[in-house]
């Protein structure tokens, strides 16, 4: 199985990026079809990016691209959350009590750039923008697409693979097949959306906020997140229902935008100098989970990344899952000799599982950090998670397992995770929880998770 194959891969995202530098590494004949035009000479829409946090996993797959070093020399490392209480007053929580883990703070487009440029070295990855996927013969791997003057182009490959977002062409292919891939298919929406602003450098080019956290308002029904960026300035991301008094809906004055602010953000609103031009001026974006199976199609086509597992983002790990299929996909395709349609039942296999558990403790992580985080027994219960893994060489909290174990499959993490959460809440829970031996709640914990 060792002849190299031509390879269509749909969308040049992201995913479809590092997995055209993984399949070029292998020799393989890569086209890439990207229905947007080139992000590094057009200029992308302003609004919707939300600053990506990289993380061990998606550090992990990176690697095997060559690329880990040159990418973190354009991160930022955020080591906790700081809680912006409503009454005033920062708390600062440490993601994890062990030294180094840290998750990184990085510029979506930046970080497509860079992996748009790697791909470009290969002389066998020809990347073509302004080409729109209408439709994927499955049985063939024919490619139809459109370009933006409207010409249409069929091209023939040995496989396509799709990754082209949550609004996959490849999967809609795949969809219409139903009678004969039993295609299931599903999609749930978030009552929330998401709008973003910029909290800019300060006059000399400082951060206004501490740029080494992750920085939350937690006000239950809805919240705000601010990320760093290289340049001092702070991608903030509301999230909030589109209706009610936070909702988005509501909020369609600028006087009612600022007094909001004054209202349930007022640390923040010294730092927003264009805070209603731009609240009006970006979109509200959608929040959702798409969940499917099969991924592949007929030994000939295969979705991975957001067309197969769109999540939302908070648990900051959309972009590590999609990464992680890539090296998934890569060690599943040398473990089958470049059998790739053995490896694509395979992987499949492998991956569904555990896309579908981080899925699901992303939506989990959106009421925490809206609401738990500043809640007095997750107070506690962080506590003694940090004095645990401070101590404890082999326990990690429910998020370390997730963010920081880049070897435990993401349905392990969860089922671990979730046991581990279950018996600490109980804990802090009760009247007496600072008297209980650290060693003996570290015994509980053994037991349930063995």
């Amino acid at each position: 199985m060792s002849k190299k194959k031509k390879i269509i891969i749909v969308g040049a995202g992201l995913c479809g990026s590092l997995l055209a530098i993984r399949m070029a590494q292998r020799g393989h004949r890569v086209l890439v079809y990207e229905r947007l035009a080139d992000m590094r000479k057009t200029p992308l829409a302003g609004g919707r990016s939300i600053n990506l946090a990289l993380s061990d996993r998606g550090l992990k797959a990176i690697k095997s691209a060559g690329l880990k070093e040159e990418i973190l020399e354009d991160c930022i490392g955020m080591d906790g959350r700081m809680i912006h209480p409503v009454e005033g007053g920062e708390r600062f929580s440490r993601y994890s009590g062990r030294e180094g883990e840290r998750i990184n703070s990085v510029s979506r487009t930046g970080l497509n750039i860079t992996l748009l440029d790697k791909a470009d070295e290969f002389d066998n990855v020809t990347i073509h923008f302004g080409f729109k996927c209408e439709h994927v013969n499955l049985d063939k791997a024919i490619a139809h697409f459109k370009d933006i003057d409207g010409n249409t182009a069929e091209v023939h490959a040995d496989y396509i693979l799709g990754t082209d977002g949550a609004g996959s062409a490849v999967r809609k292919s795949m969809m219409a097949r139903t009678p004969e891939l039993l295609f299931n298919f599903s999609q749930n929406f978030l009552r929330s959306g998401y709008k973003e602003l910029e909290i800019p450098p300060a006059e000399d080019g400082s951060y206004r906020l501490d740029k080494n956290a992750l920085h939350i308002w937690p006000r239950g029904k809805f919240m705000m997140i601010a990320l760093p960026n290289l340049d001092g300035s702070f991608t903030v991301t509301l999230f909030h229902p589109y209706e009610g008094e936070s909702g988005f809906n509501t909020l369609n004055t600028p006087k009612k935008v600022v007094d909001f602010f004054k209202k349930y953000y007022p640390d923040s609103l010294r730092h927003f100098p264009n805070l209603t031009e731009e609240y009006f001026n970006n979109p509200v974006g959608l929040l959702g989970t798409i969940k499917c199976y099969p991924w592949q199609a007929f030994g000939k086509a295969l979705v991975m990344g957001d067309a197969a597992h769109a999540i939302v983002p908070f648990y900051g790990q959309g972009m590590n899952a999609s990464f992680e299929d890539v090296r998934v996909f890569d060690e599943t395709l040398e473990a089958c000799n470049e059998d790739f349609e053995k490896a694509f039942m395979i992987f499949q296999e492998k991956r569904v599982k555990n896309t579908n558990a981080i899925a699901d403790l992303a939506v989990d992580n959106f009421y925490e950090m809206k609401d738990k985080v500043a809640d007095e027994v997750f107070i506690r219960k962080r506590t003694i998670e940090m004095k645990l893994e401070q101590t404890y060489a082999d326990y990690y909290s429910k998020y370390s397992l997730v963010t920081f174990q880049e070897n435990l499959p993401y349905e392990e993490a969860m089922i671990r995770g979730r046991k581990q959460d279950e018996l600490l809440l109980d804990i802090c829970s009760r009247p007496n929880w600072e008297d209980i031996a650290l060693e003996d709640i570290y015994q509980q914990v053994k037991a349930i998770t063995i």
